[in-house]
Formats: C-alpha cells, structure tokens, sequence
C-alpha cells in the first residue's frame, strides 16, 4: 500500500520538488555507462534499464523516509558567502565537531552522502553482491547528479528568498526536458579518483561559484518577457498542469550559454568516476553477467541506510 501512496506522490507534486527531474536523473546514469572503461561498460550495459529506472529512488525515498530530504542538497550559503569554501570543513566528522550535528543535518549532507554511498558500493564489488551493486550504483549517481544542480548549493534554491519562484524546476526539469536532444552527450572518459571527497568539494564549488549567474540571467529574463508569456498549459492525462512555456525556457536556456548542458554531461562523468573508483578500491574483481529485473522495484528501496560517515581523507 505505501508503494502505491509513494508513486500517488510523484504523480501529484510539483516537478521541481524533484532533483533534475526524472528526465535528466534518469538521462544522466545512462550517459555515465558509456564513459565507463571497457572492463565495467561491459558490466553496466546490460543493466541499464535497471539504473535508468533506479535512479529515481532516493527522489521517492523524500516522501517517505524523513532522514532521507537532507542527503540531496547543502546549504553553502548558511557558512559562506564567497568562494573558496574554507569555513566550513570539508571532512563529515569535522563538520559536525565545529557546527553540531543539528545544524549539519538540517543544512544539508549530499557530499558526505556520496562518500557514504561510494563506501557501500565499495563493500558490495568487494562481495561481488550484483543486486546491492547495482542499488548502490543508482543511487550514487542520484546524489552526485544533485551535486551538479548549482541550485542544490544554495537555502535560495527555488527563488523563493529573491522573487523567483520556480526557477529550480525551470533549470533541471523544464531545460533538460526540452533542450537535451540538442546536447551532444558524450561525457569524458572516467578516471580513478584518489581522493573522491575532494572531488566532490572541487563540483559543488564549481555550482556555488555560477549561483550569482544561474540567478541574474533568470531576473534578466523575467524583465523581458511580459509576465503573462512566463507559463503554458500542458494536459498529462485528463488534468492541464502549469509549467514554464517553450518561449521562456528558450530564452533562459540561450542566456545559460550552455550551463545546464555543462553540468548534466560533467554529472554523468562524475558518477562513471566514482562507479570506477569504487571498483578499483575493491580490487577490481571481475563481474558475472547475471541480469537483474528492473522491475518490480525491491523493498529494500524505502528502507534508508543509517547515517555512519566515514571520512575517507583525514587530514
């Protein structure tokens, strides 16, 4: 029963409740497949189905675990205001030592939660666990796709703070939905990561430095389309449901100057990165073939792992 309440959920919300959208998240595991190296494409390939359509789970986790919101963002802005980030420690245990952990938790958690995540991958190659590898897999690349959403930096992340409400949904659902056809969708080849904390720090820095850019071009926009072009209908199934129409959305995308692409396509690196690091760590163990169904989705989905970080680069 709450399976079915859960997906009555995601029908019903606002898109832009929902990290890049389901468009892109899913869009965004698949491309990461193919910036794997030969050893793990040959793995990843024949499970993508699964990893497209899993890569939503830690979205359908937001409406039924409550620990589960604070793993999708941070709030760099509540502990800087410019770059470099050097006020806030970067290390989980660290973090929790200068600031509490209420406070932590409260402001958000998504680059210790993609360390955390990136240990249970690690543990489930090291177990050569196909279905946890492949769970595992999902969703890192939820987590490390959120990373990439400029917008997940920021307590402003729906305008709602500088008279731009809607602009979260604008920039990870409504572009990507409209504009990803035209992006050329080869992600880098994936590296092994020595130090994936720092990794993670180096993208979401680069999200908080382009907020000031992400926000201007929106107000820029706002001024010269009249307010009444700003949105369209669209019918899904017997409702009409508002979004953002094709003349704004074209214009924002145009006044990005390709940002949304940038992130998207260095999201899918990103997560091959850490799917790859994950594997060498664990010793490279060659991998069995065995399908995995991606439906129907396990009950194992809404249980939420405990939070136990373990900083992986104690200075």
């Amino acid at each position: 029963m709450k399976f079915k309440f859960a997906f009555y959920l995601l029908l019903i919300l606002p898109k832009h409740t929902l990290a890049w959208g389901f468009y892109a998240h899913q869009l965004i595991n698949e491309l990461a497949i193919y910036a794997l190296p030969p050893e793990l494409f040959s793995f990843y390939k024949p499970h993508c189905a699964y990893l497209k359509l899993h890569a939503l789970d830690p979205d359908k986790r937001r409406y039924i675990l409550p620990k589960e919101a604070n793993k999708h963002f941070v709030d760099l802005d509540f502990y800087e205001k410019i770059v470099p980030i050097d006020t806030l420690p970067l290390e989980f245990s660290k973090a929790v030592s200068k600031y509490g952990m209420d406070t932590i938790l409260k402001h958000g958690t998504v680059p210790w939660q993609i360390q955390f995540t990136l240990r249970n991958l690690e543990d489930a190659f090291c177990h050569q666990n196909i279905a946890l590898i492949l769970k595992h897999s999902a969703d890192l690349g939820h987590y490390m796709a959120d990373a990439h959403v400029p917008l997940h930096n920021t307590s402003n992340y729906n305008g709602q703070f500088t008279n731009q409400i809607g602009i979260h949904g604008l920039f990870e659902s409504r572009i990507p939905e409209l504009f990803a056809n035209q992006y050329q969708c080869i992600p880098p080849k994936a590296n092994y990561l020595s130090n994936p904390l720092a990794f993670t720090w180096e993208t979401i820095t680069e999200g908080f430095t382009v907020l000031p850019f992400v926000f201007e071009m929106d107000k820029k926009i706002r001024k010269k389309i009249p307010a009444q072009k700003h949105f369209g209908f669209t019918q899904k199934g017997k409702k009409w449901v508002k979004i953002w129409s094709f003349e704004y959305a074209e214009a924002y995308h145009q006044a990005l100057n390709g940002l949304v692409e940038k992130r998207l396509m260095h999201a899918a690196y990103a997560i091959a990165c850490l799917w790859y690091t994950a594997w060498v760590n664990a010793g490279q163990a060659p991998l069995g073939l065995e399908k995995i169904s991606p439906n129907p989705l396990p009950d194992s989905l809404y249980q939420s792992d405990e939070i136990l970080f373990i900083d992986r680069n104690p200075n």
